[in-house]
């Protein structure tokens, strides 16, 4: 994934950047609108992500030139900007989305991701901790830039897990699952794969909800 990123705060920006990258993506970096305009003429980009006050072209403007020229790249902005009316103009313009400054960056990462798979263009890696990723195509789990091999089973619910976190899973969307209709189950099975990705993941937090299933959060 190629992401255009418009902004001229330069410790704000390398900030954004480090995070970015961290997250498996490609960053270009624009100080000012024209410089947009210059690099998408030479390049494609899978996603902007554009401050509004910035030098020779605001990001509103420099926007609304990419959508007259047929450009639908998704777009996000990143804006300090309070007023309901500079919201209204930047969706106006062809926005897909915006966070406010000081801006959270696991926000961001989940409105990129969004965002992304809307346009069909996700980026199937995401990541869970600290040089630790998740591969949603592959279902494969990252540690270290090494791929760790887990038991079908416990692939299955860290997959579940994944695709579920901040929410709580049921127990039966757990069994439904992992098990197949003629497969037996136990409730000592299902606790031995959740301790087992305990074990991998020690950061990961895994609540109990008795008589629910789990509640997951990253």
């Amino acid at each position: 994934m190629k992401i255009l990123l418009l902004e001229d705060d330069k410790l704000f920006c390398e900030t954004l950047v480090d995070f970015l990258q961290e997250c498996k993506y490609n960053i270009d970096i624009a100080i000012d609108g024209q410089d947009v305009l210059d690099k998408t003429f030479k390049q494609n980009y899978d996603l902007y992500i554009f401050d509004i006050n910035v030098p020779k072209i605001n990001g509103l403007e420099v926007l609304k030139l990419l959508r007259s020229n047929n450009d639908e790249t998704p777009t996000i902005f990143l804006t300090s900007y309070k007023d309901q009316q500079t919201l209204k103009d930047g969706f106006k313009n062809g926005a897909d989305d915006y966070l406010k400054k000081p801006v959270d960056l696991d926000e961001l990462q989940l409105r990129i991701e969004s965002i992304l798979r809307r346009s069909g263009k996700h980026n199937n890696t995401i990541k869970l901790f600290e040089n630790i990723f998740y591969n949603f195509n592959s279902q494969q789990l990252i540690i270290n830039d090494k791929i760790n091999i887990l038991p079908e089973k416990v692939n299955l619910l860290l997959d579940l897990f994944v695709q579920s976190k901040s929410t709580t899973i049921t127990k039966e969307q757990i069994i439904n699952r992992l098990w197949n209709t003629n497969e037996s189950y136990s409730e000592g099975s299902i606790r031995v794969y959740v301790n087992y990705i305990k074990n991998i993941l020690p950061n990961i937090d895994i609540k109990n909800i008795k008589g629910i299933g789990y509640q997951i959060k990253f």
